[in-house]
């Protein structure tokens, strides 16, 4: 009976064993500066999807800075119905990538997001972060937007991953709170 329940217990450590943490090989490597810190792979972030309409964006950086299984989730609030669409990593790569070369709004112009305030909870290995963001077609230009995205970072003993951005923008129905707003120091 021991041997039986002990065998039993093997097969059920392996089938429940971990998903393995690190992506394919053939995803790009990180930079490791852009994955050491929290602080560091949201600022990569912005800093990747930010620039102007004539550069492309260096979407490996983008990819390496996102687990290959991630997701990002823009919420679409039409009225009073609001619904998330999911995104994987390259399907965010395609959608972006002709956005920021064909939409009218970035013609001749490009598109900036910076973080304006965050909040950064952390357990072990797993961080979130509420990351307010400001958007601008140009650096020097008030934002024509703004909102919050939420960050899902795991840590696998090596550097972060983002698992997940899933993001609300600003509306008159729903703005942002003062919690997420920089502090008037």
């Amino acid at each position: 009976m021991p041997r039986l329940l002990l065998l039993g217990l093997a097969v059920l450590l392996l089938a429940v064993r971990p998903v393995e943490a690190q992506p394919e090989s053939d995803w790009p490597e990180a930079d490791p500066a852009d994955v050491e810190s929290i602080e560091a792979i949201i600022a990569a972030i912005y800093d990747v999807i930010s620039g102007p309409a004539t550069e492309d964006r260096d979407w490996d950086r983008f990819r390496s800075l996102m687990h290959q299984d991630g997701r990002l989730m823009p919420l679409a609030v039409q009225g009073e119905q609001a619904r998330p669409i999911v995104w994987s990593v390259e399907d965010y790569v395609e959608l972006a990538s002709n956005q920021f070369r064909n939409a009218p709004i970035f013609q001749g112009k490009g598109f900036y997001e910076v973080e304006s305030s965050s909040v950064v909870e952390r357990y072990d290995r797993m961080a979130h972060v509420w990351s307010t963001y400001e958007s601008r077609l140009d650096p020097a230009e008030d934002p024509f937007a703004r909102g919050i995205n939420s960050f899902q970072l795991y840590h696998d003993g090596e550097r972060w991953w983002v698992l997940n951005i899933f993001w609300e923008q600003e509306s008159e129905a729903a703005p942002i709170p003062a919690e997420y707003l920089p502090s008037d120091d």
